[in-house]
């Protein structure tokens, strides 16, 4: 069968023209191959979009970076001596409740005999302070970014006045060491600008035909024909089918202006409040892992929360004296300088550790008590079994 290409311009919503169609078989109508190039517009908005914006010269689609907070106006308040310190003196558990303990860690064991746990005889018991430095710092951050919507009558302000300061626009806050985020349009930067994705056109072509409106017959292969001079009954002979995802029209409704032709773009803020935790466990020489205690909690022994904490002093273990002063020293410089710190608290926990002596059929053995949960760790106990589940 002889084919023939015919120059045609095939109009679309978007006025796009298709270099020729193929007929493939007689007496069917035409069907347009798609056009050499696809056309398609920006895939993000041109940086002249934008209006220079007094006060947010460096904001960028996308997101500008955050805003270092200006200078206080008022000397800000300096951080003051923590309250008074408690007694340190540790309280020891009694023999009573590390038995208890560990008679419940054993039965908690499929495979562990009870007999040690119940009838083994305590010889020593050593209580080990165990303290958690743990210091918080909450922020707030501010950062901005151009924004875009589909432009539906909304109110136009920019440049009817200057803009607030990004750190001027009141915002929210969640309660002190909770993190929360809000977004706030800032005034007086809203403008009405042609979408940059359809250039104003309101559609764009459909990238699943190529604008063309249809697609080659997936029966035929395009041919018109299944088998000799069968035609092919899914598309007519045709050789193209029609496109359905834009219902053989070439082009879909702009998926960034919704068809609007044109876009509201303003400047967001974007005001995120973070609580910065740090914490330092004193290693003890008990012979339990300082990892374990990760998973209990302790007395709280000391808070202090104010605007900026002063470093813990008078406390027993130097070396939580030395952790406050580092962390509080690395907190106030390092978080000062991209955000604005609102308030700081500082809490040290005593978790217990109590290390277990006992002696069950002659033999010396061990185990550990700690935290307010009285969890215990037993290595090498020494009535286990070998069990299988069947």
């Amino acid at each position: 069968m002889e084919r023939q290409i015919i120059n045609s311009n095939h109009p679309t919503n978007y006025g796009i023209s298709n270099p020729g169609y193929v007929p493939a078989a007689s007496g069917a109508p035409a069907m347009f191959a798609p056009p050499v190039a696809d056309s398609q517009g920006p895939s993000a908005p041109p940086a002249s979009m934008f209006d220079s914006m007094p006060g947010y010269e460096g904001t960028v689609a996308g997101g500008g970076g955050f805003l270092p907070p200006p200078m206080p106006s008022v000397p800000a308040p300096q951080p003051q001596p923590g309250p008074e310190q408690p007694h340190w003196n540790i309280p020891s558990i009694s023999e009573d409740t590390a038995r208890e303990a560990f008679i419940l860690f054993a039965s908690s064991k499929c495979c562990y005999n009870s007999s040690p746990a119940k009838d083994g005889v305590i010889t020593d018991m050593a209580a080990f302070n165990t303290y958690r430095y743990r210091l918080e710092t909450f922020t707030e951050t501010r950062s901005t970014n151009w924004s875009q919507e589909p432009y539906n009558g909304q109110p136009v302000d920019a440049y009817t006045q200057p803009p607030p300061g990004p750190w001027d626009i009141p915002a929210q806050a969640p309660n002190f060491f909770l993190n929360g985020k809000q977004t706030i349009k800032v005034p007086y930067t809203s403008s009405v600008k042609s979408c940059h994705n359809c250039v104003g056109m309101g559609r764009q072509p459909c990238k699943d035909c190529a604008g063309a409106g249809n697609k080659v017959c997936w029966v035929c292969n395009g041919s018109g024909y299944r088998h000799g001079d069968d035609r092919c009954g899914h598309c007519s002979g045709r050789g193209r089918e029609n496109c359905n995802q834009c219902h053989g029209q070439g082009s879909k409704q702009c998926d960034v202006c919704r068809g609007k032709q044109q876009l509201l773009v303003y400047i967001n803020l974007t005001v995120k409040w973070t609580n910065h935790s740090d914490d330092y466990v004193v290693e003890q020489s008990s012979g339990l892992q300082v990892d374990n205690l990760s998973k209990v909690s302790g007395k709280e022994l000391f808070r202090d929360s104010q605007y900026m904490v002063y470093p813990v002093m008078g406390f027993p273990d130097h070396l939580v004296v030395n952790a406050a002063q580092r962390l509080v020293q690395e907190h106030q410089a390092k978080f000062s300088q991209t955000s604005r710190i609102l308030q700081q608290r500082q809490t040290i926990e005593l978790i217990p550790v109590t290390k277990v002596t006992y002696s069950w059929k002659g033999n010396s053995h061990l185990y550990f008590v700690y935290g307010n949960e009285f969890k215990v760790h037993a290595d090498n106990y020494p009535a286990t079994c070998c069990c299988s589940i069947l």
